[in-house]
């Protein structure tokens, strides 16, 4: 451990930098709730980009938010003017920073800290360690979850107990409530694309299994997600391919799909942000892997028995958590075995 002491704690002022994807956030929702409990007069200030932000501008942890609006090309320094501008006459006692990406790595260097904690060496990608001055200890790869839990360990905080605190509010219930009395069986909703192709699943293996739970386990089935044209075209193929039609209910609403998610019975879906919400709402998820390893970005605690394990090459492989990705991994993830999981999560449910 690298001289905790010389951090003052508890800190006055916080900032986490955790830029973009919606599983990332998900996962610093324990972390800034564990923090809130430890600390509870220590101002919490999170740096986001706008998706994400979406998804917890109103969380009760979080006492303020600055947006990060990230721009391309020629025009990416107006990104960090901007954000120099949010910080400015700003001093943070402690900058926490999460994520290993050079652009987080460029705003850490940026914000105003007096300690700036960030992974060690061997985990900080594109040269992030060089953005820190203190570096949690060494350790083999583990789930993401986990290692950001590693920043309360060196703090003296414990995570226990494990809070997302990512419910729908009142209005979103009201939504929600008019949404689900329109059908008038349990909801199994499908998330069908992601933005990384190696990640998705083939639209005749979602077909077949739509068309299962809408014949054999008396379930709605329902394609959630985002407006994007990948998830577009991918709910369009599956829909073509199905003998009963899902219904579409994508959107360009973050904080429509947590109450989706919040009111199914089930959900399956690939690895990616969805995902790790419907964990999060203790919603039970079968999870298709294979390009990543699902140790290291499986479910957290909890329905890693619903997991279809893709990333295995072979029945039982005793593989340790890596960021190793497997091209051609969802190729093994079989329509039975999807199958069989649902089965099972089911099952448990009326066992509950």
């Amino acid at each position: 451990m690298s001289n905790p002491e010389r951090i003052e704690l508890p800190p006055r002022d916080i900032a986490i930098v955790m830029l973009s994807a919606l599983g990332d956030a998900v996962h610093v929702l324990p972390v800034a709730n564990a923090l809130r409990r430890a600390w509870p007069d220590t101002r919490i200030t999170w740096i986001i980009q706008p998706v994400a932000h979406g998804l917890v501008k109103d969380h009760p942890a979080i006492d303020e938010f600055i947006v990060f609006r990230r721009r391309r090309g020629a025009a990416a320094w107006r990104s960090y003017s901007e954000l120099g501008r949010a910080l400015e006459g700003r001093r943070f006692d402690l900058l926490l920073a999460l994520q290993v990406y050079l652009k987080a790595g460029l705003i850490t260097a940026q914000a105003p800290a007096k300690v700036k904690l960030g992974f060690d060496r061997a985990r900080a990608r594109d040269l992030n360690w060089a953005f820190t001055t203190h570096r949690i200890p060494p350790r083999p790869v583990g789930h993401v979850q986990d290692q950001y839990f590693e920043f309360l360990h060196y703090l003296g905080v414990d995570p226990e107990p494990i809070e997302w605190r990512i419910e729908p509010t009142t209005e979103e219930r009201a939504a929600q409530a008019a949404f689900f009395e329109r059908i008038d069986r349990p909801v199994c909703t499908f998330i069908v694309a992601t933005s990384k192709p190696a990640k998705n699943w083939a639209p005749e293996h979602y077909a077949r299994v739509i068309d299962a739970v809408e014949a054999d386990f008396g379930m709605r089935a329902v394609i959630a997600g985002g407006p994007s044209a990948a998830e577009a075209e991918a709910a369009a193929r599956i829909t073509s391919l199905c003998a009963r039609t899902p219904l579409d209910a994508r959107a360009n609403d973050v904080r429509r799909l947590v109450w989706l998610l919040g009111g199914s019975a089930l959900v399956v879906s690939p690895d990616t942000g969805p995902l790790h919400l419907a964990r999060a709402l203790d919603v039970p998820v079968v999870g298709l892997y294979g390009y990543t390893n699902p140790k290291r970005y499986g479910p957290y605690r909890k329905f890693e028995d619903l997991v279809v394990d893709g990333y295995a090459r072979s029945p039982g492989e005793d593989y340790v958590p890596s960021m190793q990705h497997r091209a051609d991994g969802m190729q093994r993830v079989t329509v039975e075995q999807v199958l069989e999981k649902i089965e099972r999560a089911l099952a448990a449910k009326r066992e509950g």
